[in-house]
């Protein structure tokens, strides 16, 4: 499955200081996931803080929407 960075979530990522590798480590390892309104949220705790990336599956890719700390 071929993962994709929409543009909001790279404005997002530079603004709020994260990582693609800390986005993708979220995807693939996730400390909690919840899936609503068709999207995923995958959680991830990092020594920084906790991160969320939200994502919505489309075919054979996985969309990165947005990237934000809670």
């Amino acid at each position: 499955m071929k993962i994709v960075f929409t543009h909001h979530a790279e404005d997002r990522i530079k603004i709020r200081k994260i990582t693609k590798i800390e986005a993708l480590d979220a995807i693939s390892f996730p400390d909690k996931t919840v899936k609503k309104y068709g999207k995923y949220y995958y959680q991830k705790q990092l020594e920084r803080g906790t991160i969320e990336v939200v994502v919505e599956k489309s075919g054979k890719n996985l969309n990165i929407i947005t990237i934000y700390w809670i």
